[in-house]
Parts: structure tokens; C-alpha cells; sequence
């Protein structure tokens, strides 16, 4: 598959994603403008693309799941760690509209200059990027609806449970530095109902509760 119209029929005719409005918000933000000059060929290629500091961004399938799994609506309040070049950071800005807000986290400051330069060429607004270790959480802004891990951790960071607003859901691939699995949680009073989504495999965790050798 190689363009915008295949994956999105790909995923409508499987049964892969079913929200309308992250279809249309994979629609409406050019995933090429966050891909490197020399792979913007590949941009809607089903598999990740690496982009700087030997990071990457995942590959869309991937990025479709976890939206779908967090249950976006308009008007959330959402939290990111692991803003990367801020495209999934643009498409939650996109689906939860002028009334939501979104504030994603980054460590790694060229990829906190590119999320913030793909943000404004898109005219994105609602969308706050912080060069901040993410799993301390943000309690300036909590509670959060969402909550949304975008590197696999070795367990969900303990702030970021208590800056979930309860009933709300966190994504997260949690598991060692190879294999992860990919995780849905939503807050009640006693703790976290758990499911789980199947294997990934993600860039790890950087910070206080990340994997503290990498």
C-alpha cells in the first residue's frame, strides 16, 4: 500500500478502525510534511520511517490503533509523552477541536524544534509541546481525559495515573526493551481496568520512569 486512500480503505475493510473522525483526521493532516525530504515517498507506507535522532515515527497502522483505543472525543483534554515530530500529537488536535486541548512531551530538543515547526505550518492552536520528561506527567493542566505513551515503558509512570481523571483511559505499550505490549487503561476508583491490545514494539521510555540504561 502506498497512498492515503489505500490505507484508509485497508482499515474501513477490515475492521481495523471505525471512528470516523480519526479517519478523517488521517484524511485531513498530511502525514508527508512530518517525513524526511528523501522518504516523503513512503509517507503513507504501512510501517515506521525514521526521522531524527534515531528516533522514528510509527508506522500508520500502528498510530490508527492507539487513537482508536483511546476513545477521543471532542472537547478532551489529552497528554502525550513522546511528542516524535508531533504527527500524532497534530491528528489528536484535529479530532478533539477548538474545545479540546492536547499538550505533548518531548526530551530530545531538535524533535521538540520540529514538533512545534509542523504544528504551526498545519495552523495548529490547541496543541502545546513541552521539551519535558512526560512521565512525570504535567500537573499545570491535569487532570487529563486521555493520557497517551508513545514509547514502550517498563510499567505506567505512577503520576500519570493520579493525573487521569477517573473513567478516563491511558495507552501505553509497556514490557522491556524488545517486546511490548500494548495496554488500555481506564481509571475507576480502585485502579485501572486492564486490556490488552497484542505485541509492539516501540523506541524506549527516556526519563524518571523510563528504562534507566538506554
Amino acid at each position: 500500500m502506498s497512498t492515503k486512500q489505500e490505507l484508509l480503505h485497508f482499515w474501513k475493510s477490515k475492521n481495523i478502525v471505525t471512528n470516523e473522525n480519526i479517519l478523517k483526521a488521517f484524511d485531513e493532516i498530511p502525514r508527508d510534511l512530518f517525513i524526511p525530504e528523501d522518504l516523503q515517498h513512503e509517507a503513507y507506507h504501512d510501517h515506521p520511517l525514521p526521522t531524527l535522532r534515531k528516533q522514528s515515527i510509527s508506522q500508520p497502522t500502528t498510530i490508527m490503533v492507539m487513537l482508536q483505543e483511546l476513545q477521543l472525543e471532542d472537547g478532551h483534554k489529552v497528554f502525550e509523552i513522546g511528542s516524535g515530530v508531533g504527527y500524532q500529537a497534530a491528528m489528536m488536535a484535529n479530532i478533539v477541536g477548538n474545545k479540546g486541548k492536547v499538550v505533548t512531551t518531548e526530551v530530545i530538543p531538535e524533535l521538540v524544534a520540529s514538533s512545534r515547526q509542523n504544528l504551526q505550518k498545519l495552523a495548529i492552536t490547541n496543541c502545546t509541546v513541552l521539551e519535558a520528561d512526560g512521565s512525570n506527567g504535567f500537573p499545570e493542566d491535569a487532570p487529563f481525559d486521555r493520557i497517551i505513551i508513545t514509547a514502550a515503558c517498563p510499567s505506567i509512570p505512577p503520576p500519570l495515573l493520579k493525573q487521569l481523571k477517573e473513567g478516563g483511559i491511558i495507552v501505553a505499550p509497556v514490557g522491556d526493551l524488545d517486546n511490548q505490549t500494548m495496554i488500555k487503561g481506564t481509571k475507576r476508583q480502585d485502579g485501572l481496568d486492564l486490556e490488552f491490545l497484542g505485541p509492539f514494539r516501540f523506541v524506549p521510555l527516556k526519563g524518571k520512569y523510563g528504562f534507566k540504561d538506554y
